[in-house]
């Protein structure tokens, strides 16, 4: 179960993710190889949250043998957040129902939001005077910055080969010279 805690002003928001609207475009994803790698699960649970509704793409769906499902960038940070929540032991049942929750926002949504759990229930926190009122309660053991999820994503997403649902071709990235100088000291 997913419980709010009050809004409060919105001095006391986090910082947004992506200032400037440069949010990953919607007909962009990512076949299941790379989502498992960049979300860090396997491929056996990104199979099984698929199978189940948990996590399903929403770029593309798998139809019949041999066609490929594409994950969303959105899609990608659920998983992530899904696999942490696990690894603090919360149950499947109350993961099933957290992520309807975030299924529910926005991208720039998520970046305001921090999650905690004490195992049972997953708490949202939108802002610091929430998060210090949850844990003066003793309810909080566990807790996970969205936004910090997305900037882990952000932060390798580009290495994987991602393509359009429409079809259009995807323009490859240029490397900067910081990627480049790591890419020959890495080769020798």
């Amino acid at each position: 179960m997913v419980e709010e805690a009050p809004l409060r002003a919105e001095s006391g928001l986090q910082g947004e993710l992506f200032p400037d609207s440069s949010l990953p475009d919607e007909l962009v994803g990512y076949r299941g190889p790379a989502a498992c790698q960049i979300a860090g699960i396997t491929y056996r649970q990104l199979d099984y949250w698929a199978r189940t509704g948990l996590v399903a793409p929403t770029v593309r769906m798998a139809h019949g043998s041999g066609s490929q499902r594409l994950y969303s960038f959105k899609d990608i940070l659920v998983l992530k957040v899904v696999k942490r929540l696990l690894d603090t032991g919360v149950s499947l049942q109350n993961i099933r129902v957290a992520v309807d929750h975030l299924r529910r926002r926005g991208v720039q949504d998520l970046a305001k939001i921090t999650l905690f759990s004490d195992g049972t229930t997953v708490y949202e926190c939108t802002s610091p005077e929430e998060v210090v009122d949850l844990l003066q309660g003793g309810q909080g053991v566990f807790g996970i910055a969205v936004s910090g999820a997305m900037r882990e994503i952000s932060g390798t997403i580009h290495e994987f080969p991602a393509e359009r649902a429409d079809g259009v071709e995807i323009a490859p990235m240029t490397e900067d010279e910081l990627t480049r100088r790591r890419r020959e000291r890495a080769t020798g």
